[in-house]
């Protein structure tokens, strides 16, 4: 790792926790960007809707093997 990079990791450790989760966030993202096509804005618009939702606790999260077994099991 470089000075500019471990500066910056340096750095981004004394933000407070939500701070380094929104970084961290950010950075993970632009990870997956180069691969996946461009989102319209109305995509991006419900992904923010659904993850407001998420975080209010307005929804009920289910288990997603849970989801698949129930789904394989009434093609069977």
């Amino acid at each position: 790792m470089n000075i500019t990079a471990e500066k910056i990791v340096t750095d981004a450790m004394e933000l407070p926790p939500a701070l380094r989760a929104f970084v961290a966030e950010k950075l993970i993202e632009s990870l997956d960007e180069s691969d996946s096509l461009p989102l319209s804005a109305q995509w991006k618009e419900e992904i923010l809707r659904r993850c407001a939702e998420i975080d209010k606790n307005g929804v009920q999260l289910r288990d997603v093997d849970a989801i698949f077994k129930k789904a394989y099991a009434s093609l069977t």
